[in-house]
């Protein structure tokens, strides 16, 4: 609802009104929806959704809400306007945060604050429920009520309550899709690593790409051989058995591009020089000499 008035913006009053006016039209709920009238700030209309698991569960109660000059230092009155059978109709309430109860009362407290007040007095009972304004009405009629108060208009907001506050939106669906999907079977652990194993003992494949312009050959990898000493002679090694099934490579391709060989260079270990000898020797004769002498 618009809050169109000539109401001085300076005053407290007004300034908080018109706060919680954007506070409420910023931060909407699917449970209730409230706003000033257009020509007097002082005056608000709220619709609010039946408690659920009770016999006003589907209702919507239109009310209305007086907030006085001193607010919010003084509480507001609250009328509710929709047929419920549960308060009466055009007459204030008496809770412990309306007019009736203004040492209760705390600044603090907004409009919001009724709102929520009210919604949760609704479903009281018994002695609970006992003050001006209640009334006891059977629970099927209340339910009767709560159908009809969905289409309840009021002349002031020009709107009916379910337009005012229309039903949230119903939660999504799962996706059928999701629900067709038949999940695949999990292939045992032992035939995965069968697999493994029979894929590394088999050869690798030749295979022959060939294209308008290059043909490419993919060999098996040789395992290159260790060198060896004069006294152990070197092991053939087996060349890979063709795969059954597997396409053969083209003889030209094997005449041009044989397959690269290693020569195992076998270094003798180095004698050392002649002329070393020759100087040992002599100094071993010269050493037995001088000794010779000495002893004699």
């Amino acid at each position: 609802m618009a809050t169109r008035s000539s109401h001085n913006k300076n005053n407290a009053a007004v300034k908080r009104i018109l706060q919680e006016a954007k506070e409420l039209l910023n931060d909407p709920s699917h449970e209730y929806s409230a706003g000033p009238l257009e020509n007097d700030i002082f005056e608000w209309h709220a619709t609010l959704r039946g408690a659920p698991d009770t016999e006003f569960e589907g209702g919507l109660y239109h009310c209305r809400i007086l907030l006085p000059a001193e607010y919010p230092f003084r509480p507001p009155s609250i009328m509710v306007l929709t047929p419920n059978g549960r308060f009466e109709l055009n007459k204030k309430i008496c809770i412990s945060f309306t007019n009736y109860h203004e040492e209760l009362w705390q600044p603090a407290w907004g409009v919001r604050t009724a709102i929520i007040g009210i919604q949760g007095f609704f479903p009281h009972k018994g002695e609970a429920a006992v003050g001006v304004g209640a009334l006891e009405y059977p629970i099927s009629e209340r339910k009767r009520l709560a159908t009809l108060s969905r289409e309840w208009y009021c002349p002031d907001c020009e709107q009916t309550c379910l337009q005012m506050l229309p039903d949230p939106p119903a939660s999504s669906e799962s996706d059928p899709s999701s629900e067709n999907k038949i999940d695949e079977p999990e292939k045992p652990v032992e035939e995965a690593e069968g697999k493994a194993e029979q894929a590394t003992l088999e050869p690798p494949e030749i295979v022959t790409t060939n294209s308008s312009s290059t043909e490419s050959t993919v060999r098996p990898t040789i395992p290159s051989p260790t060198p060896t000493t004069p006294a152990q002679a070197p092991t053939p090694v087996e060349a890979p058995r063709p795969v059954p099934g597997a396409v053969p490579a083209p003889n030209h391709l094997n005449n041009t591009n044989p397959a690269p060989t290693r020569t195992a260079i076998v270094r003798s270990s180095p004698k050392p020089p002649l002329l070393l000898d020759l100087v040992i020797v002599s100094l071993v004769s010269i050493f037995i000499a001088i000794l010779a002498r000495r002893i004699l």
